[in-house]
């Protein structure tokens, strides 16, 4: 048979594992967690032999230390390593080189990213440290409460760089793996406790290893797995913070068969930057397109038209069944001249994006999958886990080319498009509007302001782009960047449109990709690094109009230039305006999917929403109150015991018991404590001695003497007046002889015997037997009410 020692070794190394298992979503291989695995299968092991010898436990933990090392040198440095396993200076700089290369590779790669050597040691290494001190607190000091704080960080980690939050999954492997350690340790316990644990029935004791396991472990593996069933069903009756435990990114937004159903935003944010700055330069579109201008190309995946003051995300909206052709945009009249072109993209496989990329707007889609429509933004959204990865489709689009004179000609737009559109925040300083009305000053028409605007980001005003900047967020966000006037197109396009709604010209941002660079073969590759923001104002007779406020990026949209025809240097500050001639000179740009709420290889947000990054004005409340309460719940999880202990004591000794009525019940439940207390301190109840039998074996067992002693006798005499006695006589003190033969208790144990009452005090159990003995009641209950079908037999003659 295996023994408990040996079962608790290899649950704490699947419970490591299970929790590792958390990270394989950073990473595109997983050959990492079988190398993690093995060696941490090795290092069991090794702790496992060291406490059979058994060794001290210092000394077991310093032979898993220096085993670990080793394997990891054997791995990782060998060529530096002395004969290639002993790890000497050389080794532990190249250690250095190392784990310095994968923080760079974490930084410049976005999730999932390529499985280099640093990376690599970065997760078996921290997998093994890991693992290590499960192995140490569960096994060598047999604590395995405590063991749950570094699966809990191991599992905390892949949560925190996983941006739209963690799957399900991995946490109900993490948390199972926990339980399973938790009820190995408990099982354990258990078996060296004797027949007082043997549940309802205490006098019975398991003769074979075949017979059921005791009552108190039956019901500890129920009780788990209810824990565990109500972690996973808890959160979704809770407000969602980044899409919720369960559905992180934003899944299922259709209602199925009939096209109906709902998608409002589920608060995933948009950040930019880190695609930005990424040296990774991977392609996410290949596109081929019939527009002959095709840096107007912009593959436009969301509008954010929701604006609360410190973000920009889509309104919710109905959705419906894609249809055949789409109707014609809002707002485009027939004398504004556009052609239909067609558009053929192909997505990677590694971009998975809920919102299909498309040139706006769209006027036909041909696309394999589950996907709706969204009327209003003209979008398509994927339904029930539909995404883009590996897609191809074909996408009919209008190349709308208003002119200069019918956007300055424009007619009011409806009144309620314009009540919707130019919707502001209260709080929003007033430093915007007034800025906005300063700049554009002298302009004779909506169509006026609007390019005046444009032509103060990118020309006049000083504005420089700076994917490094971090101006904050809150409703003092944009008045900042207004004053720090650097920035990238995520604060461009947030400060334009702001300042657009406040002069009255309807306006949204648009959320997708920038022109691509065209290739030989007449392609255009889209990378990550073309990720990008606009703003799109409204104007009636043109529709939504697309305006380009970022320095140097995108092009600037023909019907906002003067029409000139020198040929004279261009503008650096101004965006491109045409397509390189030659593409071979052109270096590709690329783009990640953080311009519609999540990362490259994990873009699956159902409603990107767009949010200036985080500075002094923090958090909102109700999100700081949830992670302090689930903060507060992890550590009350392992103080639980202490908790219950603390709150039984006070109960029994709360009891007056100095009339007839109540003096019984007083007495048994000061006896209980103080045969509880003993219990803790490791003196384990007698149900066959009597009360002075019980007394003193106490008094014995404990080593108490005078005042303490004379207590503990005098309580076993209370309790036999209320067992014994016609008329016991009212009880006076008793609370005060618990709390001096407990306190002399305490005082004669050791310090590790002490601490283990208070943390994992033995008596906790009889919450488990309470359990035990209401379950069988309930069931009996449950027989009892059960009607019994079988009728009576016929008495022969």
């Amino acid at each position: 048979m295996i023994s408990s020692l040996a079962r608790l070794t290899v649950r704490a190394w699947a419970a490591s594992l299970l929790a590792a298992c958390a990270l394989l979503p950073l990473v595109e291989s997983t050959v990492w967690l079988l190398q993690a695995a093995l060696l941490l299968g090795v290092q069991a092991g090794v702790g496992a032999a060291a406490r059979r010898v058994p060794l001290a436990r210092p000394l077991t933990v310093a032979a898993q230390v220096v085993v670990t090392l080793m394997m990891l040198t054997l791995m990782f440095a060998r060529e530096h390593a002395i004969a290639g396993l002993i790890p000497g200076p050389d080794a532990l700089s190249a250690f250095g080189q190392l784990l310095e290369q994968g923080g760079q590779d974490v930084n410049r790669y976005a999730i999932p990213a390529p499985l280099s050597d640093g990376i690599r040691l970065m997760l078996v290494g921290g997998v093994l440290v890991i693992g290590l001190l499960v192995d140490v607190l569960a096994v060598t000091f047999r604590s395995a409460a405590p063991a749950g704080l570094p699966l809990l960080a191991l599992y905390s980690v892949a949560a925190g760089l996983t941006d739209n939050g963690i799957e399900w999954l991995w946490f109900l492997l993490a948390a199972a793996g926990y339980l399973m350690l938790l009820l190995a340790e408990g099982r354990d316990r258990l078996s060296q406790w004797g027949r007082v644990f043997a549940g309802p029935a205490r006098g019975r004791v398991r003769e074979t290893p075949d017979a059921p396991s005791p009552a108190p472990a039956r019901f500890g593996h129920r009780i788990g797995a209810v824990a565990l069933g109500i972690a996973l069903v808890v959160p979704l009756a809770l407000p969602a913070m980044n899409g919720g435990l369960l559905d992180p990114n934003g899944r299922g937004v259709g209602a199925g068969v009939g096209g109906g159903g709902t998608i409002s935003a589920v608060n995933p944010l948009v950040s930019l930057r880190d695609s930005l700055n990424n040296d990774d330069d991977r392609t996410v579109f290949s596109v081929r397109t019939e527009m002959e201008n095709t840096s107007d190309l912009y593959l436009r995946i969301v509008s954010l038209d929701d604006f609360d003051g410190t973000t920009w995300k889509p309104s919710k909206r109905a959705i419906t069944q894609v249809p055949e052709g789409f109707p014609a945009p809002a707002g485009l009249g027939s004398d504004v001249e556009f052609t239909e072109v067609g558009t053929s993209v192909s997505v990677a496989k590694w971009y998975g994006q809920t919102w299909l990329p498309m040139p706006y707007p769209p006027s036909r889609v041909s696309v394999q999958g589950d996907w709706r429509y969204e009327p209003v933004g003209m979008t398509l959204v994927g339904d029930h886990g539909q995404d883009t990865r590996g897609l191809t489709y074909e996408v009919r689009s209008l190349d709308v080319r208003p002119t200069a004179e019918q956007l300055a000609g424009a007619p009011e737009p409806p009144a309620d498009l314009v009540r919707e559109y130019t919707e502001l925040p209260d709080e929003l300083p007033s430093v915007i509007h007034e800025t906005a009305r300063e700049v554009t000053a002298g302009a004779q028409s909506d169509y006026d302001r609007a390019v005046m605007l444009q032509d103060w980001f990118t020309l006049s005003g000083g504005f420089q782009y700076d994917t490094q900047v971090d101006v904050g967020s809150g409703s003092q966000a944009i008045a900042r960047f207004l004053k720090e006037k650097r920035g990238f197109c995520v604060h461009y396009s947030f400060a334009m449109a702001s300042m657009a709604r406040s002069l009255g010209i309807p306006a949204r941002i648009a959320v997708g990709f920038a022109p691509g660079s065209p290739q030989a073969d007449g392609t255009i590759s889209v990378a990550m690094r073309d990720a990008h923001a606009w703003p799109e104002l409204y104007f009636e007779g043109a529709g939504w109009t697309r305006f380009e406020p970022t320095p140097t990026r995108g092009s600037t949209p023909d019907y906002t230039v003067p029409d000139v025809q020198d040929n004279g240097p261009a503008d650096p500050a101004r965006p491109s305006q045409a397509v390189p001639s030659d593409p071979e000179e052109t270096p590709s740009r690329s783009t990640d999917c953080r311009a519609d709420g999540s990362d490259p290889g994990s873009c699956e947000s159902e409603s990107p929403q767009a949010a200036l990054p985080v500075d002094d004005d923090g958090p909102k409340w109700q999100a700081v109150l949830l992670w302090a309460l689930a903060g507060l719940l992890v550590l009350a999880l392992p103080l639980s015991p202490l908790l219950w202990r603390t709150r039984v004591r006070a109960v029994r000794l709360g009891g007056h018991g100095r009339t007839e009525e109540d003096v019984a019940p007083y007495v048994l439940a000061a006896w209980e404590e103080l045969t509880d207390t003993a219990w803790d301190h490791g003196i384990v109840p007698d149900e066959s001695l009597t009360p002075r039998g019980a007394a003193d074996r106490i008094v014995r067992t404990g080593g108490l003497d005078g005042d303490a002693a004379a207590s503990v006798r005098r309580l076993a005499g209370a309790v036999e007046q209320v067992l014994y006695a016609p008329r016991p006589r009212p009880a006076v003190g008793l609370a005060e002889d618990v709390r001096r033969a407990s306190g002399a208790l305490r005082d004669s144990a050791s310090r590790g015997a002490r601490l283990r009452a208070l943390l994992a005090p033995r008596s906790a159990v009889r919450v488990v037997w309470a359990v035990s003995d209401r379950w069988a009641s309930l069931r009996d209950r449950l027989a009892a009410l059960r009607p019994d079908w079988h009728l009576p037999t016929r008495q022969r003659g």
